[in-house]
Parts: C-alpha cells; sequence; structure tokens
C-alpha cells in the first residue's frame, strides 16, 4: 500500500517520456500555476482564519453562547463553541473537538454531539471564501444564506439524533 504513490509517480513520468513530452518543463509550469492559485486565495483565507481566532480569543464566541443559552436543552453549552466556530473554521473546530473529548470523553452525549456536529457540518464560510475568491463569482451573497441554513439544519439534526438514540 505504501508504494501507490511512487508507483503512480513512476507510471505517470514513464508514459509522459513515452510521448516524448518535456516532463520537467511541464512540472515546472504546474508549480507556477498552483502559486498563481496560492496567491489567489490566500488573503481571504488569511482574513477567514484570522476572524476565527479573534473571535475565540476575544470572547464573542462566549458572548454568543450565552445569547443562544435558550436553546441549551437542545445543544449543551459544552458543544455550543463548536458548532458556532465550524462553519468559520476546521481547525479551530478541531481544536475545539479535541478538548470536549479529553473532557468529557467520546462515549457520552457530549462527546458524541460534538463528533456528530463535525462529520455533518462544513467549514461553510471557509469553502465559500476559497471557492469564490478563485472562481470570480459576481452573486455571491446569495449562497450564504443557504450555506448557513444547511449548517444549522446539520447542528440541530446532530442534536436531535443524539437525544433520540440517548433516550
Amino acid at each position: 500500500m505504501i508504494y501507490v504513490i511512487p508507483a503512480i509517480i513512476i507510471l505517470v513520468l514513464a508514459a509522459a517520456l513515452r510521448k516524448k513530452l518535456p516532463v520537467y518543463e511541464l512540472f515546472i509550469d504546474g508549480v507556477g500555476e498552483g502559486m498563481k492559485i496560492i496567491t489567489g486565495i490566500f488573503p481571504p483565507l488569511l482574513a477567514v482564519l484570522t476572524a476565527a481566532y479573534m473571535l475565540r480569543a476575544s470572547g464573542t464566541l462566549d458572548l454568543f453562547v450565552s445569547l443562544l443559552s435558550p436553546i441549551k436543552n437542545l445543544i449543551p453549552a459544552e458543544v455550543m463553541p463548536l458548532a458556532l466556530i465550524r462553519p468559520i473554521s476546521g481547525s479551530g473546530a478541531l481544536g475545539l473537538l479535541s478538548e470536549i473529548l479529553n473532557t468529557h470523553g467520546a462515549d457520552g452525549e457530549i462527546g458524541r454531539l460534538a463528533s456528530v456536529i463535525m462529520g455533518s457540518t462544513e467549514t461553510t464560510f471557509y469553502c465559500l471564501c476559497i471557492y469564490f475568491a478563485k472562481t470570480r463569482v459576481k452573486h455571491n451573497l446569495k449562497a450564504v444564506p443557504f450555506a448557513v441554513v444547511g449548517d444549522i439544519v446539520g447542528i440541530l439534526t446532530a442534536a436531535i439524533l443524539i437525544k433520540l438514540v440517548n433516550i
């Protein structure tokens, strides 16, 4: 299994050499194209990751959790920061998931709910930021409400299903 990637590389190189293609020049051109893509998506990516870190570090995330306390019967307060940060930052959400699992364990209601939320939601704003930066979509704000509704449905469905399983 560990030889699959090297085998693919060797096959591609062999096919390119058989067709007498300039392998090195094509590789360098591909790297150049990759760098153009990176320079196009890096600024919005940096903005989203910075915003996610600032939300958490400034206490704004805790404020949102306290404002959403009326639904704490459905979603425990320990999981609420994860539900709020997941649409913004996958790495931030992964850090929160790790903290939740270390504190509450993976087999309890809180650990299972956090795990299902991680698996049933997407890093919405991260993905929209990357895709729209590259594709130059003109009406990108039309996608945001639908994506947010999808995340909310994923989070609420996860909470309801975990409650039903624990009954």
